[in-house]
């Protein structure tokens, strides 16, 4: 069987230069359509069972995020569900930036990722799984530019307004097996966190905010080429009606905390990324701030609070963002959840990396925090 690359599938991204043998396989990473990003990969390796491959993917020094590729492991399954690590080093020297991937495949189809795919396949399968549980409603909030559907999930009855949403920047997918991790917990009937949640507040819960970028395979951008994470002070019909219909019904609901689930290309640890910086960002906003990555940081040996992004001057930051404009517009706790790409330095796996088990485990110890500051929320 001769040896053969493809991505001609959900979320597939790669450009072939060359596959000439199991050491002569030369991949690039194409941009996102209409925009300069370029650093998911997505893509199948077929007729190589039992055989040592070299992949060298070049040119990374190009790519959005360079930063990304030291210590960095690629993903690799021959099932599609099981997602280890791949023998993986960067040279920033060699054609302008080289990520070499080693591996012996046991069978003649591997597939390899930059994080373990989440398809849009899985997305519907989890709408579906999750509209049907007691008390959750589903609702169609508009269409992308490319005409899927944006899906809400809302359960609860409580009075505060909780607002969770997930992979703005696609190739982000951890964020959406964070929410299949959230959405499990959410809606099991024995689970006592859930019912009191469920009990003491409304939850609105968008599981994919970018499901054209998700199909298409893009790193950060929407079918227009649009970082949708920088379109929340004044987005549009035309360039972002994903986050346009998300704002409008946060304006009908309301919103007592919100929290944007992302990945973080090179720091190589779960944080919080906070809204300090935001125009009259308070004493009460920070205590809140405060008490939520505590609760977290007992709850999660996963979770840190050394490393981080830089916190803003006061009153500096762009409103642009999603997490800025809900603490700014809605004066509530609103937080970017990070995960990392490669292993969490705290809790390292040489075997999984960060994954999708762990990605659901987080998400089950930040409903939790959520839980414990429910009282403070309403304060």
């Amino acid at each position: 069987m001769t040896i053969a690359i493809s991505s001609a599938f959900d979320s597939g991204n790669i450009h072939v230069v060359r596959c000439d043998g199991p050491d002569a396989i030369e991949l690039t990473i194409p941009k996102d359509a209409h925009s300069d990003f370029a650093q998911w990969f997505h893509f199948r390796l077929t007729g190589a069972a039992g055989q040592a491959v070299t992949i060298r993917i070049t040119g990374l020094e190009e790519s959005a995020y360079p930063a990304g590729w030291p210590g960095y492991g690629a993903c690799m399954s021959e099932d599609r569900e099981t997602w280890t690590r791949a023998d993986t080093a960067y040279d920033k020297a060699a054609a302008g930036g080289t990520l070499t991937i080693r591996l012996t495949p046991e069978t003649n189809a591997v597939w390899l990722a930059y994080f373990a795919p989440y398809s849009m396949e899985r997305h519907h399968d989890l709408i579906a799984e999750t509209a049907l549980a007691d008390g959750v409603t589903l609702d169609v909030l508009g269409q992308t530019l490319d005409g899927q559907d944006m899906d809400l999930l809302t359960m609860g009855t409580g009075p505060l307004k909780l607002w969770i949403i997930a992979r703005q920047h696609p190739g982000e997918s951890m964020g959406e097996w964070w929410m299949e991790g959230a959405l499990g917990m959410l809606t099991d009937p024995a689970d006592p966190i859930a019912r009191a949640l469920r009990e003491r507040a409304t939850l609105y819960i968008v599981p994919n905010m970018n499901p054209d970028g998700s199909r298409r395979g893009h790193l950060r951008t929407n079918a227009a080429g649009t970082n949708l994470n920088r379109e929340w002070h004044e987005p549009s019909m035309a360039r972002s009606p994903e986050v346009i219909l998300v704002r409008d019904k946060m304006d009908e609901t309301g919103c007592d905390f919100a929290l944007d689930v992302h990945g973080d290309e090179a720091i190589a640890n779960n944080f919080i990324a906070g809204a300090e910086s935001v125009p009259g960002f308070d004493d009460r906003q920070q205590a809140l701030l405060d008490g939520w990555k505590a609760e977290l940081l007992s709850r999660s040996p996963d979770f840190q609070v050394e490393e981080g992004y830089p916190i803003g001057k006061p009153g500096s930051a762009n409103l642009a963002i999603c997490t800025n404009q809900m603490a700014h517009r809605f004066k509530c706790l609103a937080m970017t959840l990070e995960m990392p790409f490669k292993d969490a330095d705290v809790m390292p796996d040489a075997e999984h990396g960060w994954s999708p088990d762990r990605s659901m485990r987080l998400a089950e110890a930040c409903l939790g925090a959520t839980l414990a500051m429910l009282d403070e929320l309403r304060a």
